[in-house]
């Protein structure tokens, strides 16, 4: 996984150009940072800092943490991004900060996270934020027609799709698609609040941590 993303690190940004998902886009862009005002935020899997660009102004700071230095030298170069901090690090070890964040946002990474490693990175997320922060997690929903197909499970129940680069090279990337059930059982013994919340093409998914 990291080394498919630090390949295609440059032509990332290219699923944001997708005609048909604009307006799904604005609708998300707009509603975002509102959950972030004033927080001090931890951003896992902050890739090409996309998401990142709509948090940084309203936030009282952000940490981008990311796998892969190819995406986060793409993230610091948006204008809109000169007030936050980036470290390459594992979203399965995250560190300890000095102070507990506010807050934690993760955007198109649940879906790369094994079934089996659910909890386990939701835990160790949870480690590293206060009581009563909140935790927003932002996705793709499964479009039949318009999301790339999906192989058959593996012994887990994971799914995968085989995606391909500007440069030829074919990619076998893990993408699992968890409904609103699976994710509200998964934060129950420490979430509350819960909220999911789709548009056409993605959804979204918000607790408070007890």
């Amino acid at each position: 996984m990291k080394e498919y993303y630090a390949a295609r690190a440059k032509e990332y940004d290219q699923i944001y150009a997708k005609p048909e998902r604009q307006t799904d886009l604005r609708l998300i862009e707009h509603w975002l940072p509102s959950r972030f005002e004033g927080a001090r935020v931890l951003e896992v899997a902050a890739g090409t800092g996309y998401w990142t660009q709509f948090i940084a102004p309203v936030a009282g700071s952000v940490l981008g943490l990311d796998a892969s230095a190819e995406t986060l030298q793409i993230a610091q170069a948006r204008p809109n991004n000169t007030r936050a901090q980036w470290l390459v690090g594992d979203a399965y070890a995250l560190p300890a900060p000095v102070e507990a964040y506010d807050a934690a946002f993760a955007g198109f990474w649940f879906s790369h996270v094994p079934l089996a490693r659910q909890k386990e990175f939701l835990l160790g997320l949870n480690k590293t934020l206060k009581s009563g922060a909140r935790v927003v997690m932002l996705d793709n929903l499964y479009v039949e027609g318009n999301s790339t197909p999906l192989t058959k499970p593996d012994s887990e129940g994971n799914t995968y799709q085989v995606r391909k680069l500007a440069d030829g090279s074919s990619h076998r990337v893990l993408k699992n698609y968890p409904n609103e059930f699976d994710l509200c059982e998964l934060v129950a013994a420490f979430g509350e609040q819960a909220t999911y919340t789709t548009w056409q093409y993605y959804w979204a998914f918000e607790y408070t941590l007890r």
